[in-house]
């Protein structure tokens, strides 16, 4: 039996968006959710079934997200315009080049897969989790391969130790009650996205949640790391009726802009910081630092303390390098404005 066409509120459409259409707007055009992009090609889900577009040219492919909700002319297959987000979940990119890189957009739930092996990364979760907490979304941490573990518990008590009152769960990835147990995140009108390194069990998940056959890969043997088989984010159909995005495996979760999720992660010294003496105390040696002192009480580790100085110097570095690049963009474009003006004045005084 085919599954009957999902409405603009299956798909995810809410007050946040209608309200970005002006009346005229909502009669003639059609809103459309971004499920793949290859290139200048986007596929989009509409009430009335899937459409191929082509980019306008004022519109680049790393200014849309799958994800994102367009206005489209369906006659024309015409983009008219990009909708403003709900959330937009981005890192830093990867390589030489800092800039932030769209990963997913109006996402509900992020999953963060891990699992309960030599992938398992305190560090990397705590990335993953500044992310969601900046975009202002809801993380699950999900540890998969609970069945192969001889003490999932402790790598559970270490997820939750990654962040104050964060959601976490163990759980095996082809167990025939993982629909059920992820329902709560993935009901009608919700997006879930799902992010992780390869051979954490993501293909297996997503299999699972929306009832697919892909391709998944296997674990190598010498560093219990998998293979990528999701090889671009698309938008899929839960069997519980919300959204998934499925992301490739990540090697690199670089922060970017991301203060207050950071902050938010380690949440206990941004308090801490707050009693200390000095408002610009580095933590280090300065006399009247509260942050030291939990540090010596031994109510605060020192590890996770040298965690946080990193992440916050990365981000400050990487912010500040893209605000640089923005700067020099504006004053390029100011010299370019005046080379034209004085080019057009020259000619018409000739």
């Amino acid at each position: 039996m085919t599954a009957p066409r999902p409405s603009l509120r299956d798909l995810g459409w809410s007050a946040h968006f209608l309200s970005q259409l002006a009346p005229e707007e909502a009669e003639a055009l059609t809103p459309a959710r971004v499920a793949e992009i290859q290139r200048d090609r986007l596929t989009v889900l509409t009430g009335e079934g899937p459409v191929s577009l082509v980019l306008p040219a004022d519109i680049s492919a790393g200014d849309v997200a799958v994800g994102d909700w367009l206005l489209i002319e369906p006659d024309a297959a015409r983009v008219l315009r990009l909708l403003d987000r709900k959330s937009e979940l981005a890192r830093r990119s990867s390589g030489h080049e800092t800039r932030a890189q769209l990963i997913a957009a109006n996402v509900d739930t992020l999953f963060i897969t891990t699992s309960c092996n030599d992938d398992f990364s305190l560090p990397r979760l705590e990335r993953a989790l500044a992310l969601a907490y900046e975009a202002g979304i809801e993380p699950v941490i999900l540890i998969t391969k609970a069945d192969l573990a001889a003490d999932p518990e402790a790598f559970l008590a270490a997820a939750r130790s990654a962040a104050r009152d964060v959601e976490a769960l163990t759980l095996n990835a082809k167990s025939a009650d993982v629909v059920e147990v992820l329902a709560p995140w993935c009901g009608a009108g919700r997006t879930v996205a799902l992010i992780g390194m390869s051979g954490t069990g993501k293909s297996t998940l997503a299999n699972a949640l929306c009832g697919t056959d892909r391709a998944t890969g296997g674990i190598r043997e010498n560093d219990a790391r998998g293979r990528h088989t999701t090889t671009a984010r698309s938008l899929h159909r839960t069997l519980a009726g919300g959204w998934l995005i499925d992301t490739p495996g990540m090697r690199e979760m670089g922060v970017v802009d991301a203060a207050a999720g950071i902050d938010t992660v380690f949440a206990e010294i941004t308090e801490l910081a707050e009693a200390c003496r000095f408002r610009d105390c580095a933590h280090e040696s300065e006399p009247g630092c509260a942050v030291r002192a939990a540090v010596e009480a031994g109510e605060l580790d020192p590890a996770r303390l040298a965690r946080w100085r990193k992440l916050k110097a990365e981000d400050r570095q990487a912010t500040e390098t893209i605000a640089e690049g923005r700067a020099r963009g504006r004053k390029m474009t100011r010299h370019h404005k005046r080379v034209q003006s004085a080019n057009r004045k020259a000619k018409f005084e000739e």
